[in-house]
């Protein structure tokens, strides 16, 4: 029980200062793409920052399992962060450093239970359109046959990537561009699905509410009518009765 409040209370003190190394992480990641010109000195200082907001997190996975009660249980529900936290050590690229921040912050904001789903949704939708622009333009703007040059033409096409559009005027052309396109298909198809699945839940929940207060005032009259009913019954009885004493 003390292992599940000591859990419990490092999530809700840390869930704060790690979306704050998120965001420096968005920043460092963001700024070499999109500031081409940019020196050794600065880039450099980006990948520090990223691999330090990394390990932020790593440390933050390793303290829960730490205060897990049943730790097995804990690596087996929370593979996904487990492999978030090692595969930017499989090879030393940007890009999966991207990705496992991505996984372990979408982890933790789950977990906050004042994040609603539409909160949620939005923020995902945002994150994935700016990291997604990010990241194709990083890998195709220095392909010969790339056709994604700017930041303007990477967030056109990871917009219509992600709502299932594909324009075609741009495409990525490296293989390690089309994987993230890959990515942002399935990531845009299964958010249209919740986006769907929320609106859809909303009307129901609306029609069952409808439904049950129609009940509540089908039962409400139907009461009155048998208290009317009895009333009737009673006054009836009662004039019998003034009617045999007069007589």
């Amino acid at each position: 029980m003390n292992d599940q409040w000591g859990q419990a209370r490092w999530e809700r003190h840390t869930q704060r200062p790690l979306l704050a190394l998120a965001v420096a992480f968005t920043v460092a990641y963001a700024v070499p793409i999109v500031d081409h010109s940019a020196g050794r000195s600065l880039t450099y200082a980006c990948t520090v920052v990223e691999w330090v907001v990394w390990a932020a997190f790593a440390v933050d996975y390793l303290m829960r399992l730490a205060l897990a009660p049943r730790r097995r249980e804990f690596v087996r529900t929370h593979w996904v962060d487990l492999c978030a936290v090692v595969l930017p050590l499989l090879q030393p690229l940007r890009l999966l450093r991207m990705v496992s921040t991505l996984l372990l912050v979408g982890r933790r904001a789950r977990m906050a239970s004042q994040i609603r789903l539409t909160t949620y949704v939005a923020g995902a939708v945002i994150g994935l359109l700016m990291f997604g622009s990010l990241a194709v333009l990083s890998v195709e703007r220095d392909s010969p046959n790339g056709n994604i040059r700017t930041l303007g033409d990477a967030v056109w096409w990871s917009f219509t990537t992600m709502t299932t559009v594909g324009y075609g005027d741009h495409a990525p052309t490296t293989g390690l561009g089309r994987m993230i396109a890959v990515g942002l298909m399935l990531s845009g198809i299964a958010l249209l699905g919740v986006v769907t699945a929320n609106i859809a839940a909303w009307f129901i929940a609306r029609f069952e509410k409808d439904d049950v207060e129609e009940r509540r005032q089908t039962r409400a009259i139907a009461d009155l009518a048998e208290e009317v009913r009895l009333l009737r019954a009673e006054v009836a009885r009662l004039a019998d009765e003034r009617e045999q004493q007069r007589s």
